[in-house]
């Protein structure tokens, strides 16, 4: 039986590339429904996608509920087999679908994929999901490499993360989703670790391609970006037991150097106050046990080091 596709866009903002999105998402080879999650836009994202794409189920929040719940509210808005959460910067080449359908029809078992997203230029890798280190410091896969290497196993595959997720809807609802208290980035860690908690696992999809500009509409190193980031780390440090693990004191130092490093590079304490933050939201929540295998031991600290200062 072939699986049913829902793709979920969650706007705020950026209609000319919503627009392009939605063009490609007309020339693909597998047949699918498209939601649209508007967080509030004040561009005319709203009345364009009712006017111009009628067959776009569009979901149109006057407040700005948060990426997380603006994603849950479009996802619940489906029934489709798949999930596909699409940014709208990025760009499906028009097999994009039949390929990501294909990785998961080809174990039940697999609840997550992640296809290759390339820049604009089409040939350098931008990412094929993302992996963590033993203090749970999220790093693009693969990044900057040539797209022919993009089937490579190392560094180790742990979650999707790029611009175009994928997720078994099954899977997806025994995990519960995205956790709406993450801001915006972060979400998508978390649910990767609930989900190979459960047992699922998350597979790379090369064949599934599509261009991704990165940070086009969040902005890249932007206040809100890195507010995000900084909250994100805290919460996953204390929510998920890092500072009682083996890794207390690699996490404590890196976390030191790097939040040294951006006030040192932006002139303001957004690092230190949004890791604050985080930490401090996690408190009184159970603490979660990572599961095995959802880190990659080869990256040591000083590699990760230079991966973090590699994106910024």
């Amino acid at each position: 039986m072939s699986l049913s596709v829902d793709v979920v866009i969650t706007t705020h903002q950026g209609w000319e590339f919503t627009k392009r999105c939605l063009e490609h998402l007309r020339e693909q080879t597998v047949a699918h429904t498209v939601i649209v999650s508007d967080s509030a836009s004040t561009d005319g994202t709203p009345k364009n996608t009712r006017t111009l794409y009628p067959h776009v189920k569009l979901l149109a929040h006057a407040v700005d509920p948060g990426y997380a719940a603006a994603t849950n509210l479009g996802v619940a808005a489906g029934i489709g087999d798949v999930i596909l959460l699409l940014n709208n910067d990025a760009f499906c080449r028009p097999d994009f679908l039949e390929h990501l359908v294909a990785a998961f029809a080809s174990d039940e078992r697999i609840g997550a994929v992640a296809p290759l997203t390339v820049r604009s230029d089409e040939r350098t890798i931008d990412s094929v999901g993302l992996t963590l280190d033993v203090t749970l410091a999220p790093f693009i896969r693969l990044t900057g490499k040539p797209s022919e290497e993009a089937a490579s196993p190392r560094p180790l595959l742990v979650s999707p993360g790029g611009g175009a997720d994928a997720y078994r809807r099954s899977a997806w609802i025994e995990a519960g989703g995205l956790d709406e208290r993450f801001p915006l980035y972060g979400a998508d860690i978390d649910l990767a670790l609930r989900l190979r908690s459960r047992g699922w696992t998350t597979v790379a999809a090369p064949d599934a391609v599509a261009v991704h500009l990165r940070s086009a509409t969040s902005g890249h190193r932007s206040p809100r970006a890195r507010q995000s980031g900084g909250w994100a780390r805290g919460f996953l440090l204390r929510r998920w037991g890092v500072l009682r693990s083996r890794a207390v004191v690699r996490a404590v130092v890196a976390e030191l150097l790097v939040a040294m490093a951006d006030v040192a590079l932006s002139r303001d304490t957004v690092a230190v106050r949004s890791r604050i933050s985080g930490w401090r939201a996690a408190g009184g929540l159970p603490r979660l046990r990572v599961p095995p295998g959802a880190v990659d031991p080869e990256i040591g600290f000083v590699e990760s080091l230079r991966l973090r200062w590699a994106v910024r």
